[in-house]
């Protein structure tokens, strides 16, 4: 889910930039391009996944003129890449969107919170309690983190665009169709745990350290 046109209020617009920016901020705190230059094939890696990422968000529905419809992916991001490079892939996806024209620039940092930071908070929390709680079990994460938590990141997006469109909508039109398109949100939260599931699953068994929030030796070697 992508807001394409400034539906909302100046000051919200304002403040969700600021939050946007302060979460960057904390990702880049973390000197995620250490990682990077320390690992030439997390390098290649990083770099195909922001292009099919970028390529990806092309493919989109365009519901009404200020609401587009896509597939994330950011919980598949944040699972392999780990919350830092996951919210600079998914603002570098949200730039491509700006500089095509497709996205009116003043919602950028609107964006990047509904399809970047929220999504990726709920799958942090996800994977927090699956690493901490519960057993070491390869099903359970795979399940849990991949399929359920990118369902529950869906579902948080869909939340998160419908709350602003309430709080700050500047045509009064824009909330009865943010109201009807929650009714379209049941069938986008099970394509985005599919793809998020499989894609985990597979990396997981074959390509166990492409997964850095993944341990082969607590879920493989020790079994």
């Amino acid at each position: 889910m992508t807001l394409a046109e400034p539906i909302l209020a100046a000051w919200l617009l304002i403040a969700c930039g600021f939050v946007s920016l302060a979460v960057t901020g904390l990702a880049l705190a973390q000197r995620p391009w250490q990682v990077l230059l320390q690992d030439q094939g997390l390098q290649h890696r990083w770099l195909a996944a922001c292009v099919a990422v970028i390529l990806m968000w092309q493919l989109r529905a365009q519901s009404v003129d200020w609401l587009t419809l896509h597939l994330m992916l950011t919980a598949l991001l944040t699972l392999i890449f780990k919350a830092p490079l996951a919210l600079i892939t998914n603002l570098l996806a949200n730039l491509s969107l700006v500089v095509l024209g497709k996205v009116a620039w003043p919602l950028l940092g609107v964006n990047v919170l509904i399809t970047g930071v929220v999504p990726i908070a709920v799958v942090v929390l996800v994977w927090r309690i699956v690493d901490r709680r519960l057993p070491d079990n390869l099903m359970l994460f795979i399940f849990l983190c991949g399929f359920f938590g990118a369902a529950l990141s869906a579902l948080g997006t869909g939340l998160a665009g419908l709350g602003l469109v309430m709080l700050g909508a500047i045509d009064p039109e824009a909330v009865f169709l943010a109201r009807e398109y929650m009714l379209f949100l049941p069938l986008l939260m099970p394509s985005e745990a599919f793809i998020t599931g499989m894609l985990l699953s597979i990396l997981a068994i074959y390509h166990p350290e492409w997964v850095a929030t993944f341990s082969s030796h607590r879920y493989i070697d020790t079994k």
